[in-house]
């Protein structure tokens, strides 16, 4: 049903810097790659206020209300969030909106993005959306927010105006942010003066107070540079004094049609609505910022100062990653000794070729086809699991006395630990089998019982050699696996052009062989793409990946190392090169022996080259 409304016309100005006697709601957010500012969820923000109140000084563990956010912490004093497996650093800020708008009430908008999950919209977006569904606009257009997006409300959809691809959108309500009232102490200004308290010395406050001094350093730099001869502004909250004047009013044009949707016109913001990519002015207090004054004009980063020596935080030699605690106390040791120090930020691994057109885009020569697709498993009935134990082994009538069998750690001249916990007609307890290829000798009931904890696919691997009988087959899920040849060169393979693998797997339900039977299972990351060098090995290694690809080897479902979560799509120890054109990350090239390798992983699975000949 479409919500019936008169438009509005959103002008500049709003709300201003609330008074000191008013209500605000506090959003903490951080600041992306792409210069967007993202909201923490409010129970994150409730446990950051929590700690605001206790020590502005201090740091927030973030991982002690999101397990998630387990890797970083926030420094109140320096303003950024750090991760402290790898060093990372972002800003953070504090924003204040109005209580009656969507943070104060607990309403969160999101959109469903290409795995099916759902990702909130930045707060200044969530909030313009609310207003416009609490007009009872049928549409709204984003276009001078600087997205090109349409919002349908009858529908609850997202439209892309230039390519028309729709996602769906979704209301909810969460908990509510939390409020603060009254002004806000002068030592949560950003940056703070030195503190005069006897300073921790735990790794992690190393850490903090090496990166403090180095940001305050490049923000009385940048200062220097924009605003040469200023006098550094008051860092308290004190009404609308931090600001130019006439910020504060508010004007709303004349309503529209009836039922027309909601534009937003482009020379103007929305009181709280953030101009796209923007960046804070520098010299301003961060931490008191209201959510009605965002810079638009300036988009240089902070240079560092003539003379100071840069200290990355970890991959000071390009590849070998040096943990962000020594960089911290090498930076401490450094200022004793009376040098100036600042961290740069480590070098972004290049994952992704420059763009290829699809002329450019050629097969790979000697592969036939450009895609392959897995469906689901289609067990084969014919074999039971008697029969697959039987075609492989070689019954011994005297096996030895001191050996035992290595699945159930009994002698082999007894029976088999799973007696009585397993019958099978024809297989008695006592029964000793040899493999064929390697000659590793168990108990018949104890090859069963290991079948049946497998992927019953009519293959046996021995579980002291890894030897693989029959065809070895995987549960991976449902996908698409294309590859083709596209116009540029990998590090160290300058001479080749490049194959391209995309793989693409979305979300699903778990199937009988997965972990959690009938649980959805997500799809992290995907499309991925990898990349090999197109020659004779590199050629021979997709043809080989196309086989494990149908066998379904390639994934599987479990945890994932990266992120500890459960039951979503994982690597499955089949290696692949994700970074095209560097290897900070391990993933990428040059890597001399990355072929042999990914050839010894694909025979591990059964897959070699005999398997071509087929």
């Amino acid at each position: 049903m479409a919500r019936q409304g008169s438009g509005a016309m959103l002008a500049s100005g709003g709300l201003g810097f609330p008074p000191q006697n008013l209500a605000r709601v506090v959003v903490w957010e951080w600041l992306n790659e792409h210069g967007r500012w993202r909201p923490y969820s409010a129970a994150v923000c409730h446990h950051i206020e929590n700690v605001l109140k206790e020590d502005a000084r201090g740091s927030v563990v973030l991982g002690q209300v999101d397990v998630q956010l387990a890797p970083y912490v926030i420094d109140l004093q320096s303003m950024h969030q750090f991760r402290q497996d790898t060093g990372t650093m972002r800003p953070v800020r504090r924003n204040f909106y109005d209580p009656s708008s969507a943070p104060g009430k607990g309403i969160v908008w999101e959109w469903e993005n290409d795995n099916s999950s759902w990702t909130p919209y930045d707060m200044d977006i969530c909030i313009t959306i609310q207003n416009a569904y609490e007009k009872q606009h049928p549409w709204l257009d984003l276009s001078s927010l600087g997205f090109c997006y349409l919002i349908y409300f009858s529908s609850m959809s997202q439209m892309n105006r230039q390519t028309q691809r729709k996602r769906r959108l979704r209301r909810r309500m969460d908990l509510a942010y939390p409020l603060t009232m009254g002004s806000i102490p002068k030592s949560q200004s950003w940056p703070v003066g030195t503190s005069t308290g006897t300073p921790c010395s735990c790794p992690q406050c190393l850490l903090v107070n090496s990166t403090r001094a180095a940001s305050n350093a490049i923000l009385a730099s940048q200062r220097r540079k924009l605003y040469p001869g200023a006098v550094r502004q008051s860092s308290t909250f004190a009404g609308t004094a931090l600001w130019p004047v006439g910020t504060g009013t508010a004007a709303v044009a004349g309503g529209t049609t009836k039922g027309e949707g909601l534009r937003v016109p482009g020379g103007a913001f929305a009181p709280s609505q953030s101009v796209p990519g923007g960046v804070p002015l520098p010299g301003l207090n961060n931490l008191n910022r209201p959510g009605t004054q965002r810079g638009a004009g300036l988009g240089a980063r902070a240079t560092v100062p003539p003379g100071v020596p840069a200290l990355p935080v970890k991959n000071l030699n390009g590849t070998g990653p040096i943990h962000p605690a020594l960089a911290g106390m090498t930076g401490i040791l450094m200022c004793a000794a009376g040098l100036p120090v600042c961290l740069t930020r480590a070098p972004k691994p290049i994952l992704h070729p420059p763009p290829v057109s699809k002329s450019d885009i050629k097969p790979v020569p000697g592969v036939n086809g450009i895609c392959r697709k897995t469906k689901k498993k289609h067990l084969k009935k014919s074999k039971t699991p008697e029969d697959v134990v039987r075609r492989y082994i070689q019954k011994v009538k005297n096996p030895p006395d001191e050996q035992d069998c290595t699945i159930c750690m009994e002698r082999l001249v007894t029976s088999s630990g799973y007696e009585g916990i397993l019958s099978h007609r024809g297989i008695k307890p006592e029964l000793v089998g040899k493999l064929g290829k390697c000659g590793h000798m168990y108990h018949l009931l104890c090859l069963l019982a290991m079948y049946n904890n497998g992927n019953k696919d009519g293959s046996l691997q021995c579980p002291t050699c890894k030897a693989i009988y029959g065809e070895k087959t995987g549960t991976q899920p449902p996908g698409k696996m294309e590859f083709h040849l596209i116009p540029h060169s990998l590090p160290g393979y300058t001479d080749s052009k490049t194959i391209r693998i995309v793989y693409d797997i979305p979300t699903g339900i778990q199937g009988p062989e997965h972990p959690n039977p009938g649980k959805k299972f997500t799809a992290r990351g995907f499309p991925r793409h990898c990349y090999l060098p197109d020659n004779e090995k590199g050629r021979k290694v997709l043809k080989l990946l196309i086989v494990a690809w149908d066998r379904r080897l390639i994934f599987t479902i479990g945890t994932s190392n990266t992120t500890g979560e459960s039951d979503t799509v994982v690597w499955n120890e089949i290696h692949h090169k994700t970074e095209f054109g560097s290897n900070l990350t391990g993933h990428g090239y040059p890597d001399p022996n990355y072929l042999d390798n990914v050839l010894a992983e694909l025979l591990a699975q059964g897959v070699s080259e005999a398997t071509l000949k087929d």
